[in-house]
């Protein structure tokens, strides 16, 4: 338990900023989830709209810092791999 008003701060801020991800990464979490259940479905229209939301979670969150920008770019990589793989 932080003992200064300085670590406490630090700690709240700490808090929140850990929430925020957490709600970020669930975000894309279930839009991959969405797009692979599309693609196992062998909707290829679905799935293109569902890739597209799926990459600009992923590019906003990279853009903030969630993602390092090779992890970003490897899991769009592998997502439109799997949806080339339908055609």
């Amino acid at each position: 338990m932080a003992g200064k008003g300085s670590a406490e701060k630090r700690q709240r801020q700490s808090e929140t900023r850990r929430e925020r991800n957490r709600r970020a990464k669930s975000q894309v979490r279930t839009a991959t989830r969405k797009f692979r259940e599309s693609i196992t479905a062998n909707d290829k229209d679905v799935a293109e709209k569902d890739l597209a939301q799926v990459l600009k979670l992923i590019d906003t969150y990279a853009g903030k810092g969630l993602y390092h920008k090779n992890t970003a770019a490897r899991k769009k990589s592998r997502l439109t791999a799997q949806l080339n793989s339908l055609s």
